[in-house]
């Protein structure tokens, strides 16, 4: 470990297991943690067995522990920043303190790890080769609604972050502009005893969080399946669902340039979408 050096370090976001032997060796070494609670940093630094000088990094004085961080990687000190649950930044303060270390010329390391974002959509059974994050959904119907409006058309999956005194009302609002029929999935309680995945259509969801009232509870990861593609939409299902039967006895090459003799669609878009059908 060299001195002088920010490490951002991922943390459990439920179980402590996935704290990894790397994030747990830096933690045990640094000089100081800037925690975003240092209460609840605490209990994770005794479940590993030893202590360290805490300091708070949160919304609220970011800016002043930014300089204090700074005055101690002047001292040649190396200091540990985490929030109180998977990557630090992510939805969670440090920007400010990473930034003004970088400007001051310092290393900044990263010690990668849990993060509820990766955690929900590696098990939620949706598209995930484009997807974007938006961080937490707006506190009120009207923003919520104005955001749900602005992602009609985005064909990538999108995550939020919901909490469970809001859940109900933002899937709601979430029908009301999307369509009770949009596809959706929640993690909740992920990495917890209680981890529970729910997917199906919004009425689905709903209907269900409804019929059990346990499913209202914790922290929501909501991941929003993207708009049918725009390419797709110009050609018909019926042409592509030939070009895949076609494909049953021929090449799929040969199949697409029957399918589009027969259906006047261009026989390289045909091809693409039966490929990315098989897919």
């Amino acid at each position: 470990m060299h001195e002088n050096q920010l490490y951002v370090v991922a943390t459990p976001i439920g179980n402590l297991a996935d704290i990894t032997t790397r994030a747990h060796q830096v933690l045990e070494m640094v000089d100081i943690i800037a925690a975003e609670d240092t209460r609840h940093t605490k209990r994770l630094l005794n479940h590993l067995g030893f202590s360290k000088p805490l300091m708070a990094v949160h919304d609220h004085n970011e800016a002043h522990a930014a300089t204090s961080i700074l005055e101690k990687l002047q001292a040649g000190q190396n200091v540990a920043l985490v929030s109180d649950a998977g990557t630090p930044l992510i939805a969670d303060p440090g920007f400010h303190v990473t930034r003004a270390v970088a400007e001051a010329g310092f290393d900044i390391v990263p010690i990668p790890g849990p993060c509820a974002i990766i955690t929900g959509l590696c098990a939620a059974a949706l598209p995930t080769d484009r997807f974007i994050f938006d961080g937490f959904l707006p506190p009120k119907t009207s923003g919520r609604q104005q955001y749900f409006n602005g992602i009609k058309n985005e064909e990538r999956t999108v995550v939020v972050y919901e909490s469970p005194h809001r859940i109900l009302a933002s899937l709601k609002d979430l029908a009301a502009v999307l369509g009770e029929d949009k596809e959706v999935v929640l993690g909740r309680e992920l990495t917890k005893t209680f981890e529970t995945f729910l997917r199906g259509t919004v009425t689905d969801i709903q209907n269900r969080m409804l019929a059990d009232s346990n499913q209202l509870k914790g922290e929501f990861v909501m991941m929003i399946r993207g708009a049918a593609s725009k390419k797709k939409l110009e050609v018909s299902q019926e042409a592509l669902d030939l070009t895949l039967l076609l494909s049953e006895e021929l090449p799929l090459k040969k199949a697409a340039a029957l399918a589009a003799k027969h259906t006047g669609y261009k026989k390289n878009q045909l091809y693409q979408l039966a490929l990315e059908a098989r897919e």
